[in-house]
C-alpha cells in the first residue's frame, strides 16, 4: 500500500483545512488508518484514528469537536476535516496505514506511511 497526504497549507486561526490521505493498492480499504502530527521539535503525535469499514474513529482529546476522521472505501481516500484551527494545530501531518485494520495510538502500530502535508496556522 501506498499513501499519499494532501492538502495542507497556511490558513489564519479559526479556519479550516482538510486533509486527504489516498492510498493505492487493491486491498487498501482493508487497512486502518491513523492521522498523525509532528510540529518542530516535538514528538510524533496521534490526532486520530478510523477502522476499516470506517465503525470505529477516535480523536485525541486535543482536536475533538475541531477535527473529524472519515473514509470512502470506493475511492481508496481517508479525510481529516480540520475546523477551528489554533496556531498550536501547526505540525506536519501524516496518515498512516495498519495491516490489522484497526488503529494504534502508537506510530508502531502502522505498516505504511504517507509522506507527509504541512499545515501551518497564523495567529
Amino acid at each position: 500500500v501506498q499513501l499519499q497526504a494532501s492538502g495542507g497549507g497556511l490558513v489564519q486561526a479559526g479556519g479550516s483545512l482538510r486533509l486527504s490521505c489516498a492510498a493505492s493498492g487493491r486491498t487498501s480499504s482493508s487497512y486502518g488508518v491513523g492521522w498523525f502530527r509532528q510540529a518542530p521539535g516535538k514528538e510524533r503525535e496521534f490526532v486520530a484514528g478510523i477502522s476499516r469499514t470506517g465503525g470505529s474513529t477516535y480523536r485525541a482529546d486535543s482536536v475533538k469537536g475541531r477535527f473529524t476522521i472519515s473514509r470512502d472505501n470506493a475511492k481508496n481516500t481517508v479525510s481529516l476535516q480540520m475546523n477551528s484551527l489554533k496556531p498550536e494545530d501547526t505540525a506536519v501531518y501524516y496518515c498512516a496505514a495498519s495491516g490489522s485494520g484497526t488503529y494504534y495510538q502508537s506510530p508502531t502500530g502502522y505498516d505504511y506511511w504517507g509522506q507527509g502535508t504541512l499545515v501551518t496556522v497564523s495567529s
